[in-house]
């Protein structure tokens, strides 16, 4: 290495030390990551909101960390059902016991911006995205419609988050409790929050989760629209959901508290960083060619086609079955799952469902099997009439 070449080279360092230490020293910008668990204390966390509901004695929470299907296939007690995320899209069954555990009497809430297209097709609901022509801004005002929950003036998320509304819903089985006004100058009213009842329950649909957030509810006044949108499902057993939730309720990787660091961060990619220019610049100059080694041939299917001559020609066609018998319940061992120590009624029919075979030609088989077997004496058209079946019955999956 001459001496031009280490100068470039130190000069290029010194440069990748420079970036990395003003990256370091940079403060940290603000995670507008939605997360909405009860640990993150980040803006769209859900830490605040949690844990002062929490407190509250009349409201027993319990945490749910299973899918809804699994938990409500356990007959779980009466209650609330408390779902809070950027998004919730339930599945046909899902969703199909969760509706019938709200038929029974219990309550159902979602704070989402999209609730799924099963759920919203059900209830016959559309949702729309809101974004003012004049500002382009879409900063939602907050209100409640009841009178006795209704704010003088409406509580204002002061961030540019998606701001969906019910675009089209049926009055008729939907009940407003919440509007979201849009604009300054000329402000635009919307529907955010409805009550639908479904058998003896009822369903309570959200369309702006961010009010939940700890951003909105540190601010000002702001925690008295959650605690007037509470009132409608207040006294009841609340079943918090943690399954379905974009942010992570707890970090299983190791580097978690390396990489949310920013000084340790970019350490660990410096260092990154300096191993690979090592072994770029450092690794060619020591490298040695690696002979090329070509692997042993699999001579086996070779082997195999030899062996069978040798039957053929010897006229073993006995022992030739017994050895395609063989390889054949050993097919059946490692295909469907069997065991073909006990050949039975039952093994019939599994054997019949997993390979789509009618039971019939399942015992014709074996018993063609069972004959040629007791047969000392088979010739080569008893042979091959043999393998016509066994082949005949694994074409489907052979």
């Amino acid at each position: 290495m001459n001496k031009t070449y280490k100068i470039a080279f130190g000069l290029f360092l010194l440069l990748i030390i420079s970036l990395a230490w003003l990256e370091s020293s940079e403060p940290d910008p603000i995670n507008w990551t939605p997360s909405f668990t009860a640990k993150d204390k980040i803006p769209l966390g859900a830490f605040v909101f949690y844990e002062s509901w929490k407190n509250k004695q009349e409201d027993a929470i319990t945490d749910i960390r299973i899918p809804p299907y699994e938990f409500l296939a356990d007959s779980p007690a009466q209650g609330t059902y408390f779902f809070l995320n950027n998004y919730v899209n339930f599945d046909d069954n899902e969703l199909k016991n969760l509706l019938t555990w709200v038929s029974n009497g219990n309550k159902l809430f979602i704070s989402a911006y999209d609730f799924g297209e099963h759920l919203t097709d059900t209830l016959e609901l559309e949702t729309a995205s809101f974004i003012s022509a004049d500002e382009f801004k879409s900063r939602p005002q907050l209100n409640l419609v009841n009178s006795s929950l209704r704010f003088e003036k409406p509580m204002e998320f002061d961030q540019d988050l998606p701001a969906i509304f019910f675009k089209k819903l049926d009055t008729t089985n939907n009940v407003v409790l919440g509007t979201a006004s849009f604009g300054d100058k000329n402000p635009e009213e919307k529907i955010n929050f409805i009550k639908t009842k479904f058998g003896e329950g009822e369903i309570y649909l959200h369309s702006t989760p961010q009010a939940f957030s700890n951003y909105f509810l540190l601010k000002e006044e702001n925690y008295k629209y959650a605690e007037a949108v509470l009132a409608y499902i207040s006294g009841n057993n609340i079943l918090w959901d943690a399954y379905y939730k974009s942010g992570k309720s707890f970090y299983s990787s190791p580097l978690y508290i390396l990489l949310n660091n920013r000084p340790l961060k970019w350490a660990y990619y410096f260092v990154l960083i300096s191993a690979i220019l090592f072994v770029l610049f450092e690794g060619k100059r020591k490298q040695r060619s690696i002979p090329v080694v070509d692997p042993p041939m699999n001579k086996s299917y070779e082997f195999t086609e030899t062996v069978s001559q040798l039957y053929l020609e010897q006229k073993k066609f006995h022992e030739l079955g017994l050895k395609k018998i063989a390889l054949f319940m050993e097919y059946i061992r490692t295909e469907y799952r069997l065991d073909t120590s006990q050949i039975n009624e039952q093994f019939y029919k599994d054997l019949s469902v997993k390979s789509e075979k009618s039971i019939v030609d399942t015992k014709k088989l074996f018993e063609r099997i069972y004959n040629f077997q007791d047969e000392r004496k088979n010739e080569k058209d008893d042979f091959f009439e043999l393998s016509k079946h066994i082949n005949s019955f694994k074409k489907k999956h052979g």
